[in-house]
């Protein structure tokens, strides 16, 4: 009986995660206003009633694509091993992990952009855990580390530290086409880029440096 049902299991499994990648591509795009569950069902080769099937309506469906959004970046920080390196090394493949996040997932961004239009009501129905803490606490260990060591400075806010690292390179990517007018430059350019997480690291360093 398992193996009759197998291929049935696999073609639903199948068809959900094309509904979850062409809904995540439409809503980055269009925000959740602006989002079309026929636009959905087209990218994803799916009809609408395969949508409402397995996610419910649309509501629904951005909260599930937030949650996979969230996980795969819950999974990456997993991996980062950061405990194995010294404090300094570990704030630095911190800081390069969450700028070169953000350069290969520009729709993560855009996501989080469309949740806090909407007032953050969604990202409060994730199952996935609902805050920072994990990070935060791994940031915590670099400083106690780094303070252990006398690399770094004492009275570093754990929580404060982790907001900038993200701030930092958050702002000048989802501010990438204004910023290319506003300050005359191409802000995307391989050496600004380069440019800009040479900043990114220095700025962190002298932050917490002793």
């Amino acid at each position: 009986m398992t193996q009759l049902h197998a291929p049935a299991k696999r073609d639903a499994d199948a068809t959900r995660a094309r509904i979850l990648e062409a809904a995540r591509t439409e809503f980055a795009r269009s925000g959740l206003s602006g989002a079309r569950i026929d636009d959905i069902a087209e990218r994803a080769q799916a009809n609408k009633r395969m949508i409402y099937h397995y996610f419910g309506n649309k509501e629904a469906l951005f909260t599930a694509v937030l949650e996979a959004a969230y996980q795969h970046v819950k999974a990456a920080e997993a991996q980062l091993d950061l405990d194995s390196l010294s404090p300094r090394d570990a704030l630095e493949r911190l800081v390069r992990f969450t700028w070169d996040y953000y350069l290969e997932n520009p729709e993560f961004m855009a996501l989080a952009n469309s949740v806090n239009l909407h007032r953050g009501r969604h990202i409060r129905c994730l199952d996935t855990p609902r805050s920072a803490q994990g990070l935060i606490d791994l940031v915590a260990g670099i400083l106690d580390r780094g303070r252990a060591e006398g690399v770094f400075r004492a009275g570093v806010d754990a929580t404060q530290l982790t907001i900038t690292i993200a701030a930092i390179g958050c702002y000048y990517l989802s501010n990438r086409f204004t910023g290319s007018h506003l300050y005359q430059r191409d802000m995307m350019a391989p050496d600004a880029l380069e440019a800009r997480l040479a900043f990114n690291l220095d700025t962190i360093y002298r932050l917490v440096a002793r």
